[in-house]
């Protein structure tokens, strides 16, 4: 038996929502632009029979890796995936790593989602995002992969027992054969119930969004790194109230420019993380919905270094705008895509 996981990518924060905000993006219906990525990690399982696995080796697993960062992943399965079940696994990357798309909570959904139907644990998706978030804490981004659409999201505060690092007997993952010692320390942990909420907003489907991919990577915790541990009253205002209507601006048809190119501003991580993206503080300020008819907004897409542009018309237009004030800061590579909206979030279907 053959299944399919598909999980999107998604990009976070819209500006004033910083680690609230989160859309699942797909390729749009409508290709444009060289597609260098696709978008979507895609994983293919195939369940073995008794007969046809014995080629597998004792972990009865087989790992086959393609795309973005597959050169980086380990094929020894005691090293990646490990399970009882006779199990052929192909893992197809297409969502571009450490580029703010949310890749690293697209391989932690695509995990969970994987145990879930190797183990048939017939875990719902709400269950699912509480594993998720024990091992991913930016619920932004994995609720926007998980469940899709356009979220809001927050995390309850976890007690010290809860968020401790506990130790699985190894006797619960790896088969006798396979050796190691089982310390017993401590049972199977289950993470708390309703760890993280979210919210599926309307959004109105004429708005697509433009990703603008620099040639190269920048880690969260870098970005993160610059953020202040403090900031002003002033400052927290100012997002909150840009965070009360966002959701509902991008909802409406036909869209508010004007209001949604004001909602879209930030004084929270934004200006802290500018200077990490060559170009980016000249294209905040020129791409404008007044410049630029059919431009909404522009952000930074999570942490960087991707930049993310909603717009309901002029995509060609507005991106090789985007491009060339970018270009004249650093001359490399950017790709481009134009995505739309991925309601369903992640699926699995069989083959």
């Amino acid at each position: 038996m053959k299944k399919r996981i598909r999980v999107p990518c998604s990009s976070a924060n819209l500006d004033p929502g910083f680690d609230v905000f989160g859309l699942a993006l797909k390729a749009s219906s409508t290709l444009f632009g060289p597609q260098r990525f696709s978008a979507v990690l895609e994983v293919q399982i195939e369940e073995l029979t008794h007969e046809s696995h014995k080629s597998l080796g004792p972990l009865n697993c087989e790992i086959e890796c393609e795309g973005e960062g597959s050169e980086s992943i380990s094929h020894a399965v005691d090293k990646n995936l490990i399970t009882k079940v006779p199990t052929r696994v192909h893992i197809c990357n297409g969502v571009a790593l450490s580029r703010g798309l949310g890749s690293s909570a697209a391989a932690v959904v695509a995990g969970i989602l994987l145990g879930n139907e190797v183990g048939d644990l017939n875990l719902s998706k709400e269950r699912m995002f509480d594993y998720c978030l024990m091992v991913e804490r930016h619920p932004d981004n994995v609720a926007a992969a998980l469940f899709g659409g356009f979220v809001g999201t927050f995390m309850k505060t976890l007690s010290p027992a809860d968020t401790a690092r506990v130790e699985i007997p190894l006797s619960e993952v790896l088969p006798e054969l396979s050796g190691g010692i089982d310390t017993g320390e401590l049972p199977i942990h289950e993470p708390p119930l309703a760890i993280g909420s979210y919210h599926q907003f309307r959004f109105n489907t004429n708005i697509k969004c433009i990703i603008v991919i620099p040639d190269f990577k920048l880690d969260t915790s870098k970005a993160r790194y610059r953020l202040p541990q403090n900031y002003s009253r002033e400052d927290v205002v100012f997002n909150a109230q840009r965070c009360s209507l966002l959701p509902i601006l991008l909802g409406e048809d036909p869209p508010n420019a004007a209001k949604i190119s004001e909602a879209m501003r930030d004084r929270l991580h934004q200006q802290y993380r500018v200077d990490l993206i060559p170009g980016l503080t000249n294209v905040l300020q020129h791409m404008t919905h007044n410049a630029y008819p059919g431009l909404l907004g522009v952000s930074l897409s999570g942490a960087g270094p991707s930049i993310l542009a909603l717009a309901t018309s002029n995509f060609e237009t507005i991106v090789k705008a985007m491009i060339e004030i970018l270009s004249e800061a650093r001359h490399i590579r950017y790709d481009w895509q134009v995505l739309e909206l991925a309601p369903d979030g992640a699926t699995v279907d069989y083959l």
